[in-house]
């Protein structure tokens, strides 16, 4: 009899036993998090305040990778270099790649734009049913709920923008925004150059191009540092505005760019 007990409390553990998730970045934690709710477990590698280009993983994360079913990849810097190492770690762990089916430019930052993110969270979605179908119809409700708050987000977006003459130009530290540019029919000038530091000169001819542009603000980042922006800012007397593309909170964080764009 007491063999028995153990059995069964053997199998309703595995049966309901919640997904072991590892994730890259802030905003892909709260993607999973809206599908997957209560039945995922999720462990957050580059952690808030941190750069995704430049992240080492503190040794108690590599002990979650051990414990992990499924790593949600989004192609960020920080997977180049530490992926091969994870999967050498926990060959049984699945990868998923979570960008599938999104037209990409060199730009990683493609949570930036609502349409991506529809196409983010469905892409989730495959994967959790992939591996969980007895909870589908759960994580079918909380796709649906999901992709209706988005396209409430767009529609507002819309709104905000709907007197800003297309192509208009905005100016960033760390070139994040493109795919937002390109959804709503802006134009993103950026200040950093293939990841790196501009040069005098060109710093010369980015000003001139604001200028030029008639910029308002310069957007930064508080992972990078706004040295060359304040410099820049200051030289056209125009606005430090900080906002990070890596903010936790997607749909204020999206509103709050648009609104300062307007």
């Amino acid at each position: 009899m007491k063999k028995l007990v153990i059995l069964i409390v053997f199998c309703t553990t595995v049966i309901y036993a919640n997904i072991n998730a590892i994730v890259s970045i802030v905003p892909q934690e709260s993607f999973l998090k809206a599908i997957g709710g209560e039945k995922v477990n999720i462990s957050l590698m580059v952690k808030r305040g941190s750069s995704p280009h430049t992240y080492e993983p503190k040794p108690s994360q590599m002990v979650e990778v051990d414990k992990a079913d499924i790593y949600f990849t989004i192609g960020v810097e920080f997977e180049k270099v530490w992926l091969p190492k994870f999967i050498n770690q926990n060959r049984d762990m699945i990868i998923a790649d979570i960008s599938q089916n999104i037209s990409k430019t060199k730009n990683p930052h493609i949570w930036l734009s609502p349409s991506n993110v529809k196409q983010i969270v469905l892409n989730i979605y495959n994967q959790l049913v992939a591996i969980d179908k007895s909870n589908t119809k759960y994580y079918k409700t909380n796709l649906d709920i999901y992709l209706a708050k988005i396209d409430n987000l767009d529609l507002e977006i819309k709104e905000i923008l709907k007197n800003t003459p297309k192509g208009s130009y905005f100016m960033v530290f760390h070139p994040a925004w493109g795919y937002f540019a390109k959804e709503y029919n802006l134009t993103q000038l950026a200040i950093e150059i293939d990841g790196k530091q501009p040069k005098p000169k060109d710093i010369i001819n980015i000003v001139k191009e604001a200028k030029k542009q008639k910029v308002k603000a310069i957007f930064t980042a508080p992972e990078f540092s706004p040295k060359v922006a304040l410099q820049i800012a200051k030289e056209i007397d125009i606005k430090v505005i900080k906002i990070s593309p890596l903010n936790p909170n997607w749909f204020d964080n999206l509103l709050k760019f648009a609104k300062a764009i307007q």
